[in-house]
């Protein structure tokens, strides 16, 4: 009765909307798929770093023992007198870890799918996604290894500096680039049809001498030279030592619109072959 008289009104106290309880902040798909890879890239980088005691030392062995090995046939063949304004050492060291660099990546998509496998239970990780953390892990330590033989050489006398650093910087990521798209189809063809890995692993050796990694490409008759150049892995080689050596002749018909048509022919294919067989790959 007198609150009635005293015109007050008795109603539900109104939360603020700013009290209003609510669930977790849903992440978007952007920041899952960074947390997926930075998880990835760390297992890859312990397993290929600290599970062999002997990791580094093998991925620094190879290049070095495949260079010295073709220093030892240079003084037969005086390999440098078939190379034009280059240093016949740098030149050849420039091409091999150009070329490592392209094979690896074509060959660590062959058993990045098999090794993530236990991790597809998870559905917030995808076949591709052990593709990409590997090619991103191996050409970090390409990158590494290859300044650690720049250094090397300078504190030698050798000079290693680049002539045109912007474009040695960019005939590199155009190599890794390239071996990121034979990466992902290979990846893709090596885990549904077993025979492939095998018949890959075993072009590598051929594709070494033909990309024109030990010798220079124009010594050779121009009616050979003109299939050996529908290689693109040629092209990467040539234009990257070109931003080494300034005064280089690069091998007639280099062309790196050849070269970009076939990496991004690779990777449009290798995405598309990814989302294609996606569910196939979960389960093989």
């Amino acid at each position: 009765m007198n609150d009635d008289m005293n015109g007050e009104i008795n109603t539900p106290t109104e939360r603020p909307s700013g009290d209003k309880k609510s669930g977790p902040k849903a992440r978007s798909a952007w920041a899952v798929t960074r947390s997926v890879w930075f998880a990835m890239f760390m297992r890859e980088a312990i397993g290929r770093t600290m599970t062999d005691r002997m990791g580094w030392f093998w991925m620094i062995a190879e290049p070095a023992a495949f260079l010295l090995i073709m220093i030892g046939i240079r003084s037969f063949i005086r390999g440098d007198s078939l190379v034009v304004n280059a240093p016949f050492i740098p030149w050849m060291l420039v091409g091999m870890m150009g070329f490592f660099l392209v094979r690896e990546g074509m060959q660590q998509g062959l058993g990045a799918i098999n090794a993530n496998k236990a991790l597809f239970a998870y559905r917030q990780v995808h076949p591709i996604d052990g593709v990409l953390v590997r090619n991103i892990l191996d050409g970090l330590i390409r990158t590494a290894i290859f300044l650690l033989f720049m250094v090397g050489g300078l504190m030698l006398g050798t000079d290693f500096r680049p002539d045109n650093g912007f474009q040695a910087i960019g005939g590199w990521m155009s190599l890794w680039l390239l071996g990121l798209g034979l990466g992902l189809v290979t990846s893709v063809l090596g885990t549904l049809i077993l025979e492939v890995a095998k018949i890959i692993r075993m072009v590598t050796l051929p594709l070494l001498i033909i990309s024109g990694v030990i010798m220079p490409l124009n010594q050779l008759p121009h009616y050979l030279l003109d299939y050996l150049m529908l290689n693109p892995i040629v092209h990467g080689l040539e234009y990257i030592r070109h931003g080494f050596f300034d005064g280089y002749k690069v091998v007639h018909g280099t062309s790196m619109t050849y070269f970009w048509a076939w990496t991004l022919s690779a990777l449009a294919l290798g995405l598309l072959m990814h989302v294609r067989f996606k569910e196939r790959l979960k389960s093989q």
